[in-house]
């Protein structure tokens, strides 16, 4: 909960005050597993599905002030160095990224430039009309049943 909620809402507080003199734009990372529960990961869920409410909270409140919120909602990720700080051995990250392809409809996990196309698209003018959104980057991850 430190990590994925309260730290987002103490960097939010800091920010609202120049998002609002510049109509920016928040983009929160949320996961795919704050829609559907994920398999011997409670916490990570709940806390992913804090960051969902949280954005769409933040969003009501600052939406009169044009200011948009949004999240992207991924699934799994390559690329991006997480399980290497969990302690898992090179075999058991690939063992993972084999698991990941079959738990995702596209038949992969996604890259890290995929995700960041999306912040960037949630965060430019393009989206000007977009907020309290979660957009998932997750090869349709969240169409599947867990387990």
């Amino acid at each position: 909960m430190n990590i994925n909620v309260r730290s987002m809402f103490h960097l939010t507080i800091l920010a609202v005050p120049h998002l609002i003199k510049s109509k920016g734009s928040i983009v929160n990372v949320s996961s795919c597993g704050s829609m559907k529960p994920i398999t011997n990961k409670p916490l990570y869920s709940i806390s992913k599905a804090a960051v969902d409410q949280f954005t769409n909270c933040i969003a009501l409140e600052l939406a009169p002030k044009q200011v948009r919120v949004n999240s992207v909602n991924p699934g799994q990720i390559l690329g991006t160095g997480v399980r290497r700080t969990t302690g898992m051995t090179k075999e058991e990250i690939e063992k993972a990224s084999e698991e990941g392809k079959r738990k995702h409809p596209l038949g992969r996990c996604g890259e890290v430039e995929e995700v960041a196309r999306a912040i960037a698209f949630l965060a430019s003018d393009d989206a000007s009309f977009i907020t309290a959104t979660q957009l998932l980057v997750d090869g349709g991850r969240h169409l599947l049943t867990p387990r």
